[in-house]
């Protein structure tokens, strides 16, 4: 409370942020509707300050929060630019779950996704959400090569730039054995670290340049197999050491989830180089990395604010030879985007599977209307994408674009398959 408390002494009116939670059982597969959400200060979780139900969604309705001023996190400061929620969770037939320290920012959507187990097959959960490393100090990146050898004998190196469905990420340092591994979705993955790496209130070009570098720096440790190599059965892993900050059960930011899918499929390369560059970074407040050409990520928030576009940004700090490359493929989809938006008129063999896997998600998702499969995107087609993208957090216009496309071609695949397995 103490820095509310500061906020009301420097202005009347305190900087607020929306928190939105969305329950789910413990696969992910379905929301839970009717649970009680309870949203308190983290550190005084007797005080509850909104009180709320889940929807048919699973969803809580985006809920005002006070927050510290929007200043904090647009600048070296050192005041905690945001506010600390505790989120619990009660539902009937369900065990209670509660994650502390959610990071609610000024002017942006907190996403918090939690998953709760049915009673008798787990006991009470709490998570705690760690500091943000732009606030608090963790060790600093140890530097590599950022082209990896693959010549070598015994090396395994993909023959192709694929984005994975999942990635292994090892909860921990690289020889820590006690530590615990997590099957994480890819995008998921992004966003969690962006959400802990940056800030969601800077420029989107900013975002966008530093979510490229993180995407690229794990699509090598992919490519190259880098941990499998050393004998690990890891994929990447969560020290700041050695890779990049994942926090297990974060919450995500809007801006930052909704730039990581318009981008997923991009990474860094360098002419007559086939692999994702390793591009690392460093915070250039607390470490200083430019004498090692690395971006710093104070110094890309200066670069956005002045208009520079993410491809300048990234060129200002890792040379001119920079580009943004396309991955070949999109593993664990069904079909890859048709190349252009699905609107009223459009017909074909794209809108009838588009079609019919919303008809598979809205047996999960009961809010989403079922429609016809005709291939035709007429306006009940519409109206069903319109309801899709307002549950799963994307601009509602009602066209399958390109972010749309993925997201419903993820969730389809999500529900089909424990639908398989149930």
């Amino acid at each position: 409370m103490e820095f509310f408390e500061k906020v009301q002494s420097q202005q009347e009116q305190p900087d607020k942020g929306e928190l939105k939670v969305s329950v789910f059982t413990e696969d992910g597969s379905r929301p839970v509707e009717n649970a009680l959400v309870r949203i308190s200060y983290t550190g005084e979780s007797g005080q509850t300050v909104e009180e709320v139900r889940t929807d048919a969604s699973g969803q809580t309705p985006s809920l005002d929060l006070r927050t510290p001023p929007l200043e904090y996190s647009m600048e070296p400061v050192e005041e905690q630019p945001y506010a600390e929620y505790t989120v619990q969770v009660q539902a009937e037939g369900f065990e209670d779950t509660e994650i502390a320290g959610v990071q609610v920012l000024p002017s942006v959507l907190a996403q918090q996704s939690v998953r709760i187990a049915f009673q008798a097959e787990a006991e009470f959960e709490r998570l705690v959400i760690g500091p943000h490393t732009l606030f608090a100090e963790y060790p600093p990146k140890i530097e590599e090569a950022e082209i990896k050898p693959v010549g070598e004998s015994g090396e395994i190196v993909l023959s192709r730039v694929v984005i994975p469905e999942y990635i292994v990420v090892h909860d921990g340092s690289v020889n820590d054995t006690t530590a615990p591994d997590y099957y994480v979705r890819y995008k998921d993955y992004i966003k969690n670290v962006a959400s802990s790496e940056i800030y969601a209130t800077w420029p989107d070009d900013t975002i966008r340049a530093n979510i490229l570098a993180i995407m690229s720096f794990t699509l090598n440790r992919v490519y190259t197999e880098w941990y499998r190599n050393k004998g690990k059965d890891f994929t990447i892993t969560s020290s700041t050491a050695y890779d990049h900050k994942w926090i297990r059960g974060r919450n995500v930011f809007d801006s930052i989830s909704r730039i990581t899918d318009e981008l997923f499929e991009n990474y860094l390369s360098r002419p007559d180089v086939r692999q994702p560059i390793l591009t690392q970074y460093c915070d250039g407040r607390q470490v200083q990395c430019r004498n090692r050409g690395w971006m710093t990520q104070w110094g890309s928030k200066s670069l956005g604010d002045q208009g520079y576009s993410p491809i300048e940004i990234l060129r200002y700090f890792y040379g001119d030879d920079m580009y943004i490359n396309v991955a070949e493929e999109v593993s664990g989809i069904p079909s890859s985007w048709p190349g252009y938006d699905l609107n009223i008129g459009s017909t074909g063999d794209k809108v009838r599977q588009m079609q019919e896997q919303l008809n598979v998600i809205a047996g999960a998702y009961p809010a989403i209307p079922k429609v016809g499969v005709d291939g035709i995107y007429g306006e009940q087609t519409k109206a069903s994408v319109q309801k899709f993208q307002n549950v799963f957090g994307l601009p509602e216009t009602g066209i399958t674009d390109y972010p749309t496309w993925y997201k419903i071609q993820e969730i389809y695949v999500a529900v089909s398959r424990i639908a398989e397995l149930n």
